[in-house]
C-alpha cells in the first residue's frame, strides 16, 4: 500500500468511489478550491465508471448489446486507460473480467460485501478478451459485445489521478498531489525533496505508526502505485479470494505477492505494471527489470525483492 505522510504543506483526506481519497498541494490557500474540484471530478468518474450503479454509463452499456454507443469524455478516456494496460501486459490486464469478478462474489461496493458466504460456482472460466472491444476515440464511440462487462477497477483509478493531479495543478498552480486508493500521481513543482510517501504492505493512515516492513521514498514527478493480495479479500465456501483476477482462468491470481508497488513516468502506468506483476507470479522481477521500471516486490512470506533502482535506504 501507499501512504502520504504528514508534510508541512496543507492536505484534506474523504472517502469517495469507495476508496480513500488524499489530496495535499504545496499552496495552503488552495486546499479548499482543490478538495470541491477533486470531489466533483470522482463524481463524474463514479457517475461513468461504476459497476455497482445500475444508472452509471458503465451499467448502462449491458443494453447495448453489441451497438456501438456515445459515451462521455470519462468514461471513454477511463476504457481506454483499460485497453492501454491490455495492449502492455499481453492482456494480464484485462477490463473484460467483469462476469467473472462478479462470480467470484466481489458483486457490489466493497464496503458491503460479506466477508464471508458459501460457494458461488467458482470455476475456470477464460474472459470474453479486450480485443473484442471497440473503441472509436474520434467518434467517441464504445462497442461492448453481448455477454461482456467491464470491470475498470484495475486502472481507473490510477488514470483518474493522473488527470486529477493534472487539472489540478493547472487551475491552482503550485504543486498537486493526489492519491485516489494508494494510486498516487503528482503536477506541478514538488516540494523540496519530493512528496514523502511511505509504502507498505498493510492498509493503513498515514499517521498510523510505520509497519516493520515499509519504506518511506520520495515522489518528484510521475506516479506510484501498489497493487496487493492482501486488501480486499473475501471468503466464499473456506477459500479465500482477493480482487485481482487471472484472465486466462477468471479466478483470483495464486499469491506469490503479497504487494508490488512501482514507480512509473503515470500512475496509470505504475498501476498497469504493479497488477499485471502479481499476475504474472514468479516470472514479475524479471519483466519489471526488463522494463526498467522502480519496484518493490514483496513476497507472502515478506521477503522484499527490488528492480529498477529502487531506493536502497530500507526495505
Amino acid at each position: 500500500m501507499t501512504a502520504v505522510l504528514d508534510v508541512p504543506l496543507a492536505a484534506a483526506s474523504w472517502t469517495a468511489i469507495g476508496t480513500g481519497i488524499r489530496l495535499v498541494v504545496t499552496d495552503p490557500p488552495a486546499l479548499d478550491r482543490g478538495q470541491a474540484l477533486l470531489r466533483v471530478y470522482l463524481a463524474a468518474l463514479d457517475a461513468a465508471c461504476s459497476r455497482f450503479r445500475p444508472d452509471s454509463e458503465l451499467s448502462r452499456l449491458s443494453g447495448a448489446a453489441g451497438r456501438p454507443v456515445v459515451v462521455s469524455p470519462v468514461l471513454a478516456g477511463a476504457v481506454g486507460a483499460a485497453l492501454r494496460g491490455a495492449a502492455l501486459t499481453g492482456g494480464d490486464v484485462d477490463p473484460t473480467v467483469g462476469l467473472a469478478m462478479a462470480a467470484a462474489g466481489y458483486d457490489r461496493d466493497f464496503s458491503l460485501l460479506p466477508p464471508d458466504g458459501p460457494v458461488r460456482g467458482v470455476t475456470v472460466r477464460h474472459v470474453a478478451g479486450w480485443r473484442d472491444i471497440v473503441l472509436d476515440e474520434e467518434a467517441r464511440t464504445l462497442t461492448v459485445p453481448a455477454g461482456v462487462r467491464l470491470d475498470l477497477g484495475a486502472t481507473a483509478k490510477a488514470w483518474a489521478a493522473d488527470q486529477a493531479a493534472a487539472r489540478l495543478a493547472a487551475e491552482l498552480g503550485g504543486g498537486i498531489l493526489v492519491s485516489l486508493g494508494g494510486d498516487i500521481s503528482v503536477a506541478g513543482q514538488a516540494p523540496a525533496g519530493g512528496w514523502p510517501v511511505r509504502v507498505q504492505d498493510v492498509t493503513g493512515d498515514p499517521g498510523d505508526p510505520a509497519p516493520e516492513s515499509s519504506v518511506v521514498v520520495a515522489v518528484s514527478d510521475g506516479g506510484l502505485a501498489t497493487s496487493s493480495t492482501t486488501a480486499r479479500r473475501w471468503r466464499r465456501g473456506g477459500a479465500v479470494l482477493h480482487h485481482i483476477l487471472d484472465p486466462r482462468s477468471g479466478l483470483p491470481a495464486p499469491p506469490v505477492w503479497r504487494t508490488v508497488s512501482v514507480a512509473a513516468a503515470t500512475a496509470l502506468d505504475a498501476n498497469i505494471a504493479s497488477t499485471a506483476a502479481i499476475i504474472r507470479g514468479l516470472a514479475a522481477p524479471a519483466w519489471l527489470s526488463g522494463l526498467g521500471l522502480a519496484a518493490r516486490l514483496v513476497t507472502v512470506g515478506g521477503a522484499v525483492i527490488t528492480t529498477g533502482g529502487w531506493p536502497s535506504g530500507g526495505t
